[in-house]
């Protein structure tokens, strides 16, 4: 099979999974399939979207962030459900396990998509039968549709996988760029929101061919160096590897709620400010990272929204001390004006092993009555293994890790 593969470069899977929710919901429940299906959040609350639907739901015109009442009034027979993370979590980590039967090189970009690099594994067919081999199993399997794009890099692969839906395969060369990608609004490519669209107009770029020829000078005063990295995508260059480290590599944790009414109740803002204190404290936890930059989200009635941050000396990772930080934040930025959302953000994250406490004059007695204590676990830990000793709060993460993350991040694969 080396015929199907370049003597140079590499061979790039993206496994995309079909209305991923929804889908897992009907492989739970058959009598779900072929039904208007959505995943949504409280019927009740303002905060009440669709998460994602089913392709059935999509034909009535159901999207992604749609409002509930504006989807049941498009499908007044739309089937909503609450998401069941536990479920999801499950069939993500089973999927994944199907691809890495395939290559050591996987990386999962969210909770149902991923990269494959299948470069070295023409022992196994080739590229189209492997895509054809996955996308079978995992039907077979688990009951999962996806779509898989097949491309000479992750750029590529990405664009391809979205080209047909649901259930197709797609090949995508550098060749092809010219002819397929080009013609496309700019809008309509991977790495280009609506906002970095609307400043490419302002200058006359209305396609990704455009795009791609465009001046580097002019697209770097207007986007800064990402103008340049979505000229060489928009001419299908992209020299990323495939990493399966790469969802270790996190920069922050954060957490953001919508209230169910814009309010200026100091203490029932104090109140999700601690909710959002404990929920970025767990994920710490869980991911066993300290943190030494706080910052906080404020979105007001007239949407205008602030995001404000501070570096504290000591590293923290405790409920406790983000909710202090994060209140002594709120109150020096908050005019007193109605509240739509609150965030709170860690950032500048440490791995909890290696973070260095700057001990002060306040601070020394109290740690150094643990010294004792951190000596004997040290010792115990460099005798018998790491994982001898853990505190109870990780086994108290370990046991309700369900129901905290999203698929806008990777708290699943951790």
């Amino acid at each position: 099979m080396r015929e199907f593969y370049p003597k140079k470069g590499r061979v790039i899977l993206h496994v995309d999974m079909n209305s991923f929710y929804a889908s897992v919901e009907m492989a739970y429940d058959s009598t779900l399939k072929g039904k208007p299906l959505a995943i949504a959040g409280n019927v009740e609350e303002r905060r009440g979207i669709i998460i994602t639907c089913s392709y059935e739901a999509r034909k009535y015109g159901v999207k992604t962030t749609m409002p509930i009442w504006e989807a049941k009034k498009l499908c007044p027979k739309l089937i909503l459900m609450k998401p069941n993370f536990d479920r999801y979590r499950a069939s993500s980590l089973a999927m994944f396990e199907i691809l890495r039967q395939y290559s050591d090189l996987v990386e999962p970009v969210s909770i149902d998509e991923g990269y494959v690099d299948i470069t070295d594994s023409y022992h196994l067919g080739s590229p189209l039968e492997i895509a054809e081999t996955i996308q079978k199993r995992l039907i077979e399997q688990l009951d999962l549709p996806c779509s898989i794009g097949i491309a000479p890099n992750k750029f590529l692969a990405k664009m391809a996988s979205d080209m047909k839906k649901p259930m197709g395969i797609t090949i995508l060369r550098k060749r092809d760029v010219p002819n397929v990608l080009w013609p496309l609004a700019t809008h309509e490519m991977h790495g280009v929101g609506k906002k970095t669209a609307e400043k490419l107009q302002s200058i006359g770029i209305e396609t990704v061919g455009d795009l791609a020829k465009a001046n580097e000078v002019q697209l770097k005063v207007l986007l800064g160096i990402n103008g340049i990295r979505i000229k060489e995508r928009a001419n299908g260059v992209d020299t990323r590897l495939v990493d399966p480290d790469s969802v270790s590599d996190f920069k922050s944790i954060g957490n953001s709620t919508t209230l169910p009414k814009d309010t200026t109740n100091q203490q029932e803002l104090f109140r999700v400010l601690d909710h959002l204190a404990e929920t970025v404290s767990v994920r710490m936890k869980r991911k066993k990272v300290v943190a030494t930059t706080i910052g906080i989200t404020i979105r007001f009635k007239d949407r205008k929204t602030i995001t404000r941050s501070k570096k504290v000396e000591n590293p923290f990772f405790l409920k406790e001390e983000i909710f202090s930080y994060a209140k002594r934040l709120f109150l020096k930025h908050w005019n007193g004006d109605p509240i739509r959302l609150l965030g709170i953000t860690s950032t500048d994250l440490t791995d909890h092993e290696h973070a260095v406490k700057q001990l002060d004059l306040f601070s020394y007695e109290k740690e150094a009555k643990k010294e004792p204590l951190i000596q004997t676990v040290a010792r115990l830990k460099e005798k018998f293994g790491k994982n001898i000793i853990e505190q109870a709060s990780e086994k108290e993460i370990q046991k309700n890790q369900a129901g905290t993350f999203t698929s806008f991040n990777r708290d699943f694969l951790q």
